[in-house]
């Protein structure tokens, strides 16, 4: 699955993938792994994220498109 929503969040939010992968507590490679869809995100990072971005789990995940 590639998580177009958490690299448009990231970019809107003039965030770097470090500056994500600091907010997660991980390598910059891995975040961008996420990024791409290359690694499965964890479902304690999408909450991490979803409560930066003050949008819900359902929006972070493309099922829904109200924040």
């Amino acid at each position: 699955m590639h998580w177009q929503r958490i690299e448009n969040l990231r970019i809107d939010n003039d965030l770097t993938q470090q500056d994500v992968a600091d907010l997660l507590h991980c390598q910059r490679e891995v975040y961008r792994r996420y990024e791409k869809g290359i690694r499965e995100l964890p479902l304690s990072y999408a909450i991490v994220l979803a409560k930066h971005y003050g949008v819900s789990l359902d929006y972070l995940v493309g099922l829904t498109d109200q924040k």
